[in-house]
C-alpha cells in the first residue's frame, strides 16, 4: 500500500513539474512573439518616419534621414537574403559571419546618424556630410555586394540543375523514340499453313483471345495508384 501510494504521488509530481515547464515554455514563446512583433512593428514606424524627413526635409536634416533609410534597408534585404539561403547553401556560413561584422559597423553609423539629428548645431554636422556619406556608401556597397553574389550563386546552381534535368530529359525521350528506328512489328506469323495468309483456315485456327476487338468495344480503363477505389454499387 505505501508503495502503491509513493508511485501515485512521484506521478503526481511528475504531472505538475511537467505542466509547469510546459507553461514557462508557452509564456516564454509568447513573449518572444510579442516582443518580435514590437520590434518589427517599431522598424516599420523608424522606416516611415525616415522616408517622410527624407523627402519632407531639406538640407542636413533630410540628408541625415536618407542616408539612414539607404544603410537601414540595404542591411535588411542582405540579412534576410543570406538568412534564407544558408540552410540551402552552407557556403553561406562564412558570407553570413562576414555580414555580422559589416553589422557592428552598420549600427554603430546609425547610432551616430541618430544622434547627430538631434544636434543643434547643423553646421559642425554639414562638416562632416562628407565623411558620413563615404562611410554610408562603404558599408551598403559591401552590403549590397554580399547580397548580389548569394543571389548569383543560387541562380547559378538552379541554372546547372536545369540544364542536367534538360540533358536527362532529352535521353529519356530519345529512348521513348526508339521505336521508330526499329520499324512496327505486327506479331502476326507469315508462315502459316497453306501459304495463303488470311485464309479460312486461319479465321478456324484463331482463337477468342487473338481475335481484334471490335471498334468502339468498351475498354477496361487504366487503374493509377494516385486514383481512389470505386465504391461498390449498392442495390436495394
Amino acid at each position: 500500500m505505501e508503495a502503491a501510494i509513493a508511485i501515485l504521488a512521484l506521478t503526481f509530481v511528475a504531472f505538475v513539474v511537467l505542466g509547469v515547464y510546459l507553461t514557462v515554455k508557452a509564456v516564454g514563446a509568447a513573449r518572444r512573439g510579442v516582443e518580435r512583433t514590437v520590434t518589427q512593428a517599431r522598424k516599420a514606424v523608424e522606416d516611415t518616419t525616415l522616408r517622410a524627413k527624407s523627402m519632407g526635409q531639406v538640407g542636413v536634416a533630410g540628408e541625415l534621414a536618407q542616408l539612414r533609410l539607404s544603410l537601414r534597408t540595404s542591411m535588411r534585404a542582405t540579412q534576410d537574403s543570406l538568412h534564407a539561403r544558408v540552410e540551402q547553401d552552407e557556403s553561406l556560413k562564412e558570407s553570413l559571419s562576414l555580414f555580422e561584422r559589416l553589422s557592428g559597423h552598420g549600427h554603430e553609423l546609425d547610432d551616430e546618424l541618430k544622434r547627430l539629428e538631434r544636434e543643434p548645431d547643423k553646421l559642425r554636422v554639414g562638416e562632416r556630410m562628407p565623411e558620413l556619406r563615404e562611410r554610408t556608401e562603404r558599408i551598403t556597397h559591401a552590403a549590397d555586394s554580399l547580397r548580389w553574389a548569394a543571389r548569383d550563386r543560387a541562380r547559378q546552381f538552379a541554372d546547372d540543375d536545369l540544364a542536367a534535368l534538360s540533358a536527362e530529359i532529352e535521353v529519356e525521350s530519345g529512348a521513348l523514340r526508339d521505336w521508330a528506328t526499329k520499324g512496327p512489328t505486327t506479331g502476326v506469323p507469315t508462315d502459316v499453313p497453306g501459304g495463303i495468309p488470311g485464309s479460312a483456315f486461319d479465321a478456324a485456327a484463331g482463337t477468342a483471345a487473338d481475335a481484334p476487338q471490335a471498334i468502339g468495344a468498351a475498354q477496361p480503363a487504366p487503374v493509377y495508384p494516385w486514383q481512389k477505389a470505386a465504391k461498390p454499387e449498392t442495390t436495394n
